[in-house]
């Protein structure tokens, strides 16, 4: 199979790796530039998802489609704009209106998305049988002995003394397994992105060009 050159994404893409990766000798300009790109990119794609996602389906779309039926939607819209007054210091306060009503909705919805999304199924979860069979017995006994005693460890309306505070230290062990286990698909997955670089950096770069230069 003829290897090419590579092309010129692939030289971008293979440069700013090289840059991201020159940070492991020290902190450095072609890191700092690598790392300004990415977060001025990241924050425009951002921005652009936004404007698709969001506001052009849920706005403007509606509002200038069907001004009559859809003309409250200038009340969010009013709140969104007094958000930018914050960078005005004589109308700063202002904006405080728009984030007290942003954080209070946020948190209504969000109050009841967890309620129903994580609180109430993990409740059920840990309702768990105890007329199992041995294996399945002790499975569900370490998952009730953990949320149980995490629970204890992390009740601060009294002192853990006396039988509460063997309960509160072995609720601190479940956490520590916790920590550990996601610390480690963290990591794992850190280092499959850095395989992935690596290959890219060999298989679709180099190798290509050393081919093509040196013929072999």
């Amino acid at each position: 199979m003829e290897l090419q050159l590579p092309g010129f994404g692939q030289w971008i893409a293979a440069f700013f790796t090289l840059f991201v990766f020159s940070f492991l000798y020290k902190d450095n300009i072609l890191y700092r530039f690598a790392e300004s790109v990415f977060a001025g990119v990241s924050f425009g794609y951002y921005i652009g998802l936004a404007y698709i996602n969001t506001l052009e389906p849920n706005l403007f779309s509606p509002l200038f489609g069907d001004f009559s039926s859809n003309w409250s939607l200038l009340i969010p819209f009013a709140f969104g704009v007094l958000l930018y007054l914050r960078y005005v210091p004589k109308l700063a306060w202002i904006s405080q209106w728009s984030l007290a009503v942003y954080i209070g909705y946020y948190i209504g919805v969000n109050l009841l998305q967890r309620l129903h999304g994580e609180i109430l199924p993990q409740t059920k979860g840990t309702m768990l049988p105890l007329n199992v069979e041995f294996g399945q017995l002790i499975g569900n006994l370490v998952v009730i002995v953990g949320v149980i005693t995490v629970l204890i460890y992390f009740f601060f309306s009294s002192p853990h003394r006396g039988p509460l505070k063997p309960a509160a230290r072995t609720g601190i062990y479940f956490l520590m397994i916790s920590f550990g286990a996601s610390f480690g698909y963290t990591v794992m997955g850190r280092i499959s992105l850095l395989i992935g670089r690596l290959t890219f950096l060999v298989d679709e770069w180099a190798r290509p060009l050393v081919a093509t230069v040196f013929g072999g």
